[in-house]
């Protein structure tokens, strides 16, 4: 799991040489920025990129680089088709982070959220 703070932090300090690409799994973005990181150009973007990830939701965050999932589809509940091999893991992640969610949110109690987790766990 990527942590937003994380990116965020690293963005500001090494988004001059693409290191939060290489964070958040986009490899071929980091080597480019690496590459051009002479032309301040990777500087002027990771500004802007810096600025997207400080107002981006968790929500957001977790579904553009944390899921498989589309962020515009994901408060109807609607997931991009995965691979039939990726699809019950990439749904119990999110049901699993959802579930932590109600947690956190004092919703269910730790009792309820132990027993609905080891049941997922055991479904996977």
């Amino acid at each position: 799991m990527r942590n937003r703070t994380a990116a965020i932090l690293i963005c500001f300090f090494g988004g001059y040489f693409g290191v939060h690409k290489f964070y958040l799994g986009q490899v071929t973005w980091g080597i480019i920025y690496l590459i051009f990181c002479w032309t301040c150009i990777p500087a002027l973007v990771s500004f802007f990129e810096f600025l997207g990830l400080c107002f981006m939701s968790d929500r957001q965050f977790d579904a553009q680089f944390n899921y498989d999932t589309n962020p515009n589809l994901l408060d109807r509940g609607t997931s991009y088709p995965v691979s039939p091999s990726n699809r019950s893991k990439t749904e119990a992640t999110a049901t699993l982070y959802e579930l932590k969610k109600l947690y956190e949110d004092g919703i269910i109690t730790a009792e309820e959220y132990e027993a609905k987790r080891r049941k997922m766990l055991e479904d996977i």
